[in-house]
């Protein structure tokens, strides 16, 4: 059984920050210490100074360890800022995860961030959100360790007590070395915590109200913002939107559902075509990955990478690493034709997982996202892990998925042995007293699955505008067509929005 999937979860993987230079003695206006009690003041009163990161700005923001105990240790959160010409606007952006750096993505990835008209208006902001990138980040296993775990499977059989076991032991062991290599910090990482950054973040650039562009978990993220601070919220885009409401157990199945519904647009897409590796009707091409997903499960193929071995958990990393976008479609094309030659070659397979997992060609891994991500998600929420639970679940995703739902069972045993208790969310997300929130669903995407789009613009959000991409992907601003592109740039530059929600 792999354990990879057991804890699939919606993740970007982006590069490496830079590190800081000389400094450039470029500092934003006073902060404003209106409404913040006296024990935040030290937080809310800093000034950036900027370093030299390249070809953008950089520096550290000073934020409390505990929110509970602001007199007690603190930490620092690595920002940077690529800025525009004569632009006094600031625009925080998050990339997703949880785990993802924000620091890279601007600084890897600036061009595709939006659109060149909302890159013009805005200095675009990065951070690293706690436990991730270089702001106190979570450290569990080295490179080898992160191999056996990411790329292993359990040598029992699919859900024998032996493989529950082995399960539960590999995450226990996961959790302990997380608490040994990070330190007092792993019981800090939750979203609220992370949200309440944010507004220090604001304050330290000047900016008495947020502008905010939130990407799949940044859309949790920024909704949280929004919850803690409703009257600090300026434009907020939030794309690939996650509902709050939605239980551990139910995001799970729901993602489930996205990848499986992926799954079927693949294949339909797929036997149209003269290449396709796949044969027969749609529900015939579905069998046959049913089919191979479970001779993998006993077998292995070679691949040309360091003569490393494709295995169940392998395999099924980069087949959903290749319904995350159709843009990727045409890998799983070549993946396929490829494992179903003679002799089967895994290579493909192997690329499109390495690329999920961030893993570089030498064996090193590019972050810290991976063990970020469990420790977040382990803090915001998880499923009972009972064996009376597990059963009831696993009836769910089987019910769901005739591929990936044998894969998708016992996915509580992920944050079963987490030291640390689940953190207080809000009581409510409706963000009443903020302005109108944007918020954008993609029809087909697996990841973060458009019906929790439309709820959180209609049922979760006070004041909430919903625009719909009619298409395939993760995700929509930047990539998907200029309906959507033309909607998002007015809005944060101008403040416009449609007299209908368009569904682009």
């Amino acid at each position: 059984m792999s354990l990879r999937s057991r804890i699939f979860s919606a993740i970007s993987a982006l590069a490496l920050t830079a590190g800081l230079v000389a400094c450039a003695n470029v500092s934003e206006a006073a902060p404003s210490l209106q409404g913040v009690p006296s024990s935040l003041a030290k937080f809310y009163t800093q000034k950036i100074t900027w370093a030299k990161c390249g070809s953008i700005l950089c520096s550290n923001v000073m934020v409390p360890m505990n929110w509970a105990d602001p007199t007690g240790a603190t930490i620092n959160i690595a920002i940077n800022v690529h800025k525009a010409r004569k632009s006094t606007h600031y625009l925080l952006v998050n990339p997703g995860g949880p785990g993802a750096s924000g620091t890279d993505f601007v600084k890897s990835s600036y061009s595709y961030i939006g659109t060149a008209t909302m890159r013009a208006y805005y200095n675009v902001v990065g951070f690293d959100p706690r436990g991730t990138g270089t702001s106190s980040p979570v450290n569990c296993l080295d490179n080898a360790g992160l191999d056996d775990l990411l790329y292993g499977d359990s040598p029992y059989a699919l859900g024998s007590a032996q493989d529950i076991a082995f399960t539960r032991t590999t995450w226990s062991n996961f959790a302990t070395a997380c608490q040994q290599h990070t330190g007092a910090v792993l019981q800090y990482l939750d979203t609220v915590s992370a949200a309440k950054d944010m507004d220090v973040i604001r304050a330290a650039l000047g900016q008495k109200k947020l502008d905010y562009l939130g990407y799949s978990y940044g859309t949790f993220l920024g909704t949280t913002y929004a919850a803690l601070f409703p009257t600090k919220v300026n434009r907020f885009v939030l794309d690939g939107a996650i509902d709050p409401r939605v239980s551990d157990e139910q995001s799970s199945l729901s993602q489930l559902q996205g990848f499986d519904k992926a799954l079927t647009d693949y294949v339909t897409w797929c036997l149209a075509r003269l290449s396709c590796p796949l044969t027969g009707t749609v529900a015939e091409a579905r069998d046959q990955i049913s089919a191979i997903l479970r001779h993998y499960e006993t077998a292995t193929a070679d691949s040309q990478l360091d003569d490393r071995k494709l295995n169940l958990s392998s395999l099924e990393t980069g087949l959903i690493m290749g319904l995350y976008s159709n843009s990727y479609w045409k890998y799983l094309n070549q993946a396929f034709s490829d494992l179903l030659a003679t002799p089967a070659d895994g290579t493909w397979f192997m690329r499109l997982a390495d690329a999920y997992n961030d893993r570089n060609a030498d064996g090193t891994y590019a972050d810290n996202i991976f063990s970020a991500n469990i420790a977040i998600n382990c803090l915001d929420g998880r499923s009972a892990s009972d064996d009376a639970s597990m059963a009831a679940q696993n009836q769910k995703v089987l019910a769901a998925s005739s591929v990936f739902g044998r894969y998708w069972q016992y996915g509580a045993l992920g944050c079963a042995s987490w030291p640390y208790p689940v953190a207080q969310r809000p009581a409510s997300y409706a963000a009443k007293g903020s302005p109108t929130i944007m918020v954008i669903g993609t029809t087909g995407d697996p990841a973060t699955p458009y019906q929790q789009a439309v709820d959180l613009a209609h049922k979760v959000l006070a004041k909430g505008f919903l625009v719909t991409y009619k298409g395939e992907g993760h995700t929509a601003y930047g990539r998907s067509n200029q309906c959507i592109a033309t909607t998002v740039d007015n809005f944060l530059t101008k403040g416009t929005l449609p007299k209908k929600e368009p569904k682009c």
